[in-house]
């Protein structure tokens, strides 16, 4: 959010620098995140004075150009080239001197440099308005006052208007805030803390009046639970024109483009007192009435920016006689808005329900200056007052006159809180024993009035603005802030207490987990766990009936709770290949949301990541392809290290691989990883090989939770190394070799590896050959070539019965 500062200090007496004034805010917690410098003239005009043209006639070499002769005061004479038509002799107008840097259309900066134009000099430049940043006309040069002394500052002349802008990191539940008024009070309480006792000026309506009843339009609220409050008055015989410069200035100054006086004004009102207010051209509203009230789920409306909506059912909408006007809180229609031919104006200030608001906001993709603060709760005291201090701007820029009574439909007065605040509460949350003559002023200063005082505490009322503060905590809040948090003593002890918990806590499992990882070349991501429900339409496993969805979302792309921590990887992956980050080990742990038959479930995943390269070109080795193998390997490194051993593997039965693995231990599955479909790439604009892994970390969990810790004494004895080449079934994988191997021989076996295979030429069809290692040990003696021997038969054996194996 953004405040002007010269505008703050026309409700409080300010004569400090700005940096002092944004460090209290940000101690009163409207954290200031910066400071800009603002100028209702990029550049602030500096470097232009008015000239004199003392002579001027035509250049020697150019028929458009004219040689001119300058006083830019001080005596100092100085010739120029201009091309401009109306240029003449007498004249006063702009000049730029050398150095002076101007801006163009789009704000990039030029700078005005000694030059020769066809053969003469030329010693800066005599401006047009455009040039200058003061209009946008370019026929000519402008032309001075002929009363004005040259080398009169440009800027003294068009009064250009310096400030500095607050940007404000406001926190969602300071609807209070979201004004300068608002900003403003909360200054105030910081001043008077600081022993600096200052008022409040707000602005005065006192001399508004009715001049006439001649254009009434009456107001028929149908639904006083979504709009509890509703004022409206008419102004007849407006001139809409653009807004005189100390307006223009004070929106420009925070973001704003000025369109004419009147909805000028009613922004003006809205960032000045936090009130949002819109204003009809009353010859457009049929039957002279208005009815704010909801229509038919369907019904078409076309709003300001041209786009025609369907109206939900519970859409609060502002009506006349025959047809929607104004999507109530959100966004005006595109047929009752003020235009250049509008000469009478119905005016209206209202508060609606900020849940109502919130909702039809969403459902339509609007988010405006009035939603936001609709949305957040406003001040339902200030609606009338908000009305009657626009409605009397407008007649004094805009002409005119008060046309009606002010329609104030308000049934219901809200009540404003009632809170009890102990004085042992508060001490006890703030740590400190605050004096009750603080308490007090600090409370005072908050406009929280304090209806009676006990020896426990104070009876307090809470002003309507401050639509958060509702329990005693957030008035303890509220003097906390005020009082200062630096302010606040230091305990001379530390206080902890010490907790146990149990080495398979999720987190610390998650830890050695990530830590090995890392030490891998992965790294870790946290995607969003919203997704694109369409993602399930890439796999037959998903089903789209299974999505959790969100009743408010975001948007399109992120309205649905993910089913699977693929997608939300690839999305990663395919942002840093689009940046030239091709080669990628990236793992997550997360969540998955399934919703079977009305039964929302959740479950936690581990997945990783690898694509690209394994690491880059150096002059010692060449790069290799991260593949299926890269990844089988960090899995079985990742699960011995937690203690998961002597899975079972078979192969993935699955349209995300196109070829994969699954691990299982018992009955229960605890992982999937494969080469990731090309189809599911595409859809992510992929184009290299991706290698996914899914862990189902609660199995993981469930597994190691019975782990007891087991170790062994280093081998004093040597180990024995034998290798055997067999011809195998193409069908046979060496999991189900390495299984039998270890089951034939229980004591002395301790390895099985396979470092060779071999396909193809000079073998039969069908078969394969293995070439694979057996480490054997004993550890209380040297293992004998008769013992060995007796093991490698064995295994032959085994290998041959199981199998049909042979040696080659």
């Amino acid at each position: 959010m953004k405040i002007s500062y010269n505008w703050l200090k026309q409700f409080v007496k300010l004569d400090w620098e700005p940096e002092k004034t944004g460090a209290l805010l940000t101690d009163l917690g409207l954290e200031v995140e910066g400071i800009e410098s603002f100028e209702s003239v990029k550049g602030g005009l500096q470097g232009v004075v008015v000239g004199h043209v003392i002579e001027c006639v035509k250049h020697p070499n150019a028929d458009k150009l004219k040689l001119t002769k300058v006083d830019i005061g001080d005596d100092t004479i100085v010739q120029i080239v201009c091309g401009a038509p109306n240029v003449d002799a007498g004249q006063n107008v702009p000049v730029a001197t050398i150095g002076t840097v101007l801006y163009d259309d789009k704000g990039e900066p030029w700078k005005i440099k000694k030059g020769k134009i066809r053969g003469e000099e030329s010693h800066g430049m005599i401006c047009a308005e455009d040039e200058l940043g003061l209009g946008k006309s370019h026929a000519g040069i402008m032309v001075l006052a002929e009363d004005l002394i040259p080398g009169t500052p440009c800027a003294e002349i068009f009064k250009v208007e310096s400030d500095h802008i607050f940007e404000i990191g406001l926190t969602p539940n300071r609807a209070d805030a979201m004004s300068h008024f608002g900003v403003a009070r909360d200054l105030r309480a910081g001043m008077i803390q600081q022993g600096i006792h200052t008022e409040l000026i707000t602005p005065s309506v006192s001399s508004f009046h009715v001049d006439n009843r001649t254009l009434r339009i009456d107001v028929d609220v149908k639904d006083k639970e979504l709009c509890p409050r509703y004022c409206g008055v008419t102004i007849s015989g407006v001139k809409v024109a653009p807004s005189p410069d100390w307006i223009k200035n004070k929106l420009k100054a925070i973001g704003l483009t000025p369109k004419n006086n009147v909805v000028d004004i009613t922004n003006y009102v809205l960032h000045e007192l936090g009130q949002p207010l819109h204003a009809f051209d009353a010859t457009r509203i049929t039957g002279n009435k208005i009815e704010v009230k909801t229509l038919p789920a369907g019904t078409k409306f076309t709003t300001l920016d041209e786009v025609e909506r369907e109206l939900h059912e519970d859409d609060l909408m502002i009506c006349d006689a025959e047809k929607p006007l104004c999507i109530a809180g959100v966004f005006g229609g595109i047929s009752s808005g003020v235009t250049e031919t509008t000469t009478s104006v119905f005016l209206e200030s209202a508060y609606f329900n900020p849940v109502s608001v919130r909702k039809t906001a969403k459902r339509h993709g609007l988010s405006t200056d009035a939603s936001f603060r609709f949305e957040r709760g406003i001040d339902i005291d200030k609606t009338k007052y908000a009305l009657l201090r626009a409605a009397q701007l407008i007649k004094e820029i805009a002409g005119g006159t008060i046309s009606s009574e002010v329609e104030d439909f308000y049934p219901v007065k809200f009540e404003d809180f009632q809170v009890f605040l102990t004085f042992d509460k508060i001490n006890s949350l703030i740590g400190q024993n605050l004096p009750t003559d603080i308490i007090k002023r600090i409370l005072s200063s908050l406009d929280i009035k304090i209806n009676n005082v006990t020896e426990s505490g104070l009876g307090l009322t809470i002003p309507s603005y401050r639509v958060d503060v509702q329990r005693e905590v957030d008035v303890i809040e509220e003097i906390l802030r005020v009082f200062g948090y630096n302010n606040i003593e230091f305990s001379t002890k530390i206080n902890a207490s010490i907790a146990t918990t149990s080495r398979f806590d999720d987190h610390k499992i998650q830890n050695v987990t990530g830590n090995l990882l890392a030490a891998q070349g992965f790294y870790e991501i946290m995607a969003n766990s919203l997704s694109s429900p369409k993602y399930v339409n890439l796999t037959e496993g998903l089903k789209e009936e299974y999505n959790v969805t969100m009743l408010n979302p975001l948007s399109n792309e992120l309205s649905a709770l993910r089913q699977s921590m693929l997608f939300s990887g690839l999305e990663a992956l395919s942002y840093n290949i689009n940046r030239k980050n091709s080669d990628l080990k990236l793992f997550e742990f997360g969540k998955t949301y399934h919703n079977f038959n009305g039964n929302r479930e959740e479950y936690k995943h581990l997945s990783l990541f690898v694509s690209g390269n394994r690491s880059i070109d150096s002059w010692i080795q060449k790069s290799e392809k991260s593949d299926f193998f890269l990844m089988k390997g960090m899995l079985d490194l990742l699960l011995e290290r937690l203690g998961i051993i002597n899975c079972n593997s078979k192969a993935v039965k699955d349209d995300i691989f196109s070829e994969g693995l699954s691990y299982s231990l018992g009955k229960k599955q605890i992982l999937n990883f494969g080469v990731v479909n090309k189809k599911i790439l595409k859809a992510f604009d992929i184009k290299q090989e991706v290698i996914y892994a899914d862990v189902n970390w609660e199995t993981v969990l469930e597994l190691i939770r019975g782990n007891a810790i087991t170790f062994r004494e280093i081998p004093k004895f040597p180990e024995v190394r034998r290798d055997l080449a067999l011809l195998l079934d193409q069908s046979i994988a060496f999991g189900e070799i390495r299984q039998v191997a270890l089951q034939t021989e229980r004591n002395l076996l301790k390895e099985v590896s396979l470092f060779d295979v071999y396909e193809g030429k000079n073998l039969p069809e069908g078969k394969k050959s293995y070439a694979l290692s057996f480490t054997l040990s004993d550890e209380t003696k040297t293992l004998t070539d008769k013992q060995i021997e007796k093991v490698m038969d064995k295994l032959q054996q085994s290998f041959e019965k199981q199998f049909g194996a042979t040696l080659r």
